[in-house]
């Protein structure tokens, strides 16, 4: 008899205290739960031992990069309901002392084990990071963060990222733009928010594939020096440049941020670089980036924001992204990040919320990866393309659920007079 989907249900809401708010769907073809909504398809009794091994998002995540687990009917409805069970629990979750001394939730982790089959469980796919000893964000582990998540292929970012090979939020300024105008218009925006003038020398930190030294350079008439800790973005980037005939006002160097020793620059421009920074390092970030920066220099930093814990001292890194997508990324609160800006001597000018923007540039990546869902496995592997898709697709939710922000913070080396060049009215770019 194929019963084992309606044990799962009924042994998963013994032990979570609450109803799933998806469907079931196991090995054995059975299902359970509430008719119509999305489905949790189990396709072998490994998802459980991965589960039991490591309850919670990493074991959740380790299943569906195996291809153990998957989902059928709509993806971002179902990683917002099980959200709410995985992630958002907070202060309603068990704590696992109490969960310890339950008999009811030992009971179920026993009727788990049982259905689950014989331990032990099976290795990390092999997506996963492997962890080597020693202190954060040194600029060789820096390297190797950078390096497991950029040098996926290029081939790879051209499926996900389309033409434009611009890899952070997007600038709608209308639902009817493409994501290539999205893009276009988030490089102008920030141009613009630096105030660039023909002549003037820029500084890109974290400059990915070019597009950002590249729009400078050809429609503002500045000379570019960009830096990225990812050979295979630096070798993308110079072909890019040669080929648009504009090697003579852009320079991609492989180069830690810390090392740029040539300013000082008009401006800088650092889009989607901070959030690799950590939070013990983002104080000598802020601080190096003034000190290459001109008196009366701009520096536009566009960065991913969390929101502020009521104990910030408990605040941990996402086992998924840790593990699979960003190893060592960490986020700030959108407070810590102007404060720290400041105490390096930056006067914060203006802040941007693109938070919208950045759920429609996601929905607009999975869906380019969707399309070309084969070649895409092909380039890199199944898992890793799984990685991709549930990576996307859970931050467009995150975002669209107000759980994550992005913003664009202005700020200015203000000399000693006082007068920062900046106009009067804000959002009057010039």
């Amino acid at each position: 008899m194929a019963d084992a989907a309606p044990r799962l249900k009924s042994l998963v809401e013994q032990l979570l205290g609450v109803s799933l708010p998806v469907r079931i769907r196991a090995w054995d073809g059975s299902e359970a739960g509430p008719p119509g909504a999305p489905t949790l398809v189990i396709h072998n009794r490994r998802a459980l031992r991965r589960l039991l091994w490591k309850p919670g998002e990493l074991g959740l995540a380790r299943g569906w990069v195996a291809g153990d687990l998957g989902i059928d009917g709509d993806l971002y409805t179902a990683l917002d309901l099980l959200a709410g069970l995985v992630w958002e629990r907070g202060d309603d979750a068990r704590t696992l002392t109490q969960a310890v001394r339950d008999p009811d939730v030992r009971a179920a982790v026993r009727g788990l084990a049982k259905l689950a089959g014989p331990f032990p469980p099976p290795p990390p796919p092999q997506e996963e990071v492997r962890r080597a000893h020693g202190h954060l964000h040194t600029r060789r582990s820096d390297r190797r963060a950078i390096s497991h998540h950029y040098d996926v292929g290029n081939d790879f970012y051209e499926i996900v990222l389309g033409p434009s090979m611009v890899y952070s939020c997007a600038y709608w300024t209308g639902l009817d733009s493409t994501l290539e105008d999205a893009q276009r218009d988030k490089l102008e925006l920030v141009c613009r928010k630096l105030g660039l003038k023909p002549g003037q020398r820029v500084l890109d930190v974290g400059c990915g594939w070019g597009s950002m030294a590249m729009h400078a350079a050809r429609e503002h008439g500045v000379s570019v020096v960009g830096v990225t800790l990812s050979q295979e973005q630096a070798a993308y980037a110079r072909k890019r440049i040669a080929d648009e005939g504009l090697t003579d006002r852009v320079e991609i160097r492989v180069q830690d941020y810390r090392d740029v020793a040539d300013g000082p620059y008009d401006a800088i421009s650092s889009i989607g670089m901070a959030e690799h920074v950590g939070a013990e390092r983002y104080l000598g970030y802020a601080r190096d980036l003034f000190t290459l920066l001109k008196p009366g220099g701009r520096l536009l930093n566009h960065q991913i924001a969390r929101r502020p814990q009521r104990d910030e001292s408990s605040y941990s890194v996402d086992p998924f992204i840790d593990a699979y997508v960003f190893p060592d990324g960490e986020l700030a609160p959108l407070g810590s990040t102007v404060t720290q800006l400041e105490r390096a001597g930056f006067e914060v000018r203006d802040v941007e919320s693109l938070r919208e923007h950045y759920a429609l540039t996601l929905r607009g990546w999975v869906a380019n990866l969707e399309a070309q869902w084969g070649r895409a496995q092909r380039l890199t592997s199944p898992g890793r393309a799984r990685v991709w898709r549930l990576y996307m697709a859970a931050s467009a939710v995150a975002f669209e659920r107000n759980r994550i922000g992005v913003n664009q913070v202005l700020a200015v080396r203000t000399p000693e007079s006082g007068a920062s060049g900046m106009p009067l009215r804000s959002r009057t770019w010039n």
